[in-house]
């Protein structure tokens, strides 16, 4: 198979870099606004999951924009392990509010637990067996994505109608961007799933914002 030229290498990072890097401007941005809707509302718990929630865009968008924007640099591995790390952090920490503040109690406490010991454990794998594990690591992305339906009912009864399917959208979004990334020989791939990223993690801010 032809390999991509040179310039189209250079382009797809730089567009990769550059549309996480936007994400990171609004990760802060929306960050600010969870801190102010805490403090106003004077929850620590609140607090406590919004603070994990905020940091973990943070974490993924900086990881992802300074990996594609050092591909090229000897630092490409390192921030390789920091980038695909960076997404078991974003799922524990979306999980975080969604499992303390609309799920509760202690079916939202065990799966608050078991989603952090699964990221943990993806990221161990990541940082121990670099791109060797595939499987073990799908497994472990599966088992995270589909722990939200043994708390589908609180969800639904919490987040409303509205907030309830802004966050479903946001998983369709992803799951979406991770089926087209499945497919060879389309240009541009990955800047494709950065932008479905970045509509699904905007989806599920906006769940957690306006409806928890």
């Amino acid at each position: 198979m032809q390999q991509p030229s040179r310039r189209y290498q250079i382009t797809n990072e730089v567009l990769n870099s550059v549309t996480h890097g936007i994400g990171l401007i609004l990760s802060i941005v929306g960050f600010v606004f969870l801190m102010l809707k805490a403090y106003n509302d004077g929850q620590a718990l609140e607090w406590t999951a919004f603070v994990i929630y905020g940091c973990s865009l943070v974490v993924l968008y900086t990881c992802s924009m300074l990996f594609h924007g050092l591909y090229f640099t000897r630092a490409r591995e390192v921030f390789r392990i920091l980038d695909h790390s960076g997404v078991y952090v974003l799922i524990a920490g979306t999980y975080t509010p969604f499992s303390l503040l609309a799920i509760k109690g202690w079916l939202g406490w065990t799966i608050l637990l078991t989603i952090w010991a699964l990221a943990l454990a993806g990221i161990t794998v990541n940082a121990v067996w670099p791109g060797r594990l595939h499987k073990v690591e799908t497994v472990i992305y599966v088992l995270m994505g589909w722990m939200c339906l043994a708390g589908g009912r609180q969800l639904w009864l919490n987040l409303g109608l509205t907030g309830f399917w802004l966050l479903v959208a946001g998983g369709v979004a992803f799951t979406l961007g991770a089926l087209l990334y499945s497919i060879p020989h389309i240009k541009y791939l990955h800047v494709i799933w950065h932008v479905a990223v970045m509509i699904g993690t905007a989806l599920m801010y906006f769940s957690i914002y306006f409806y928890i």
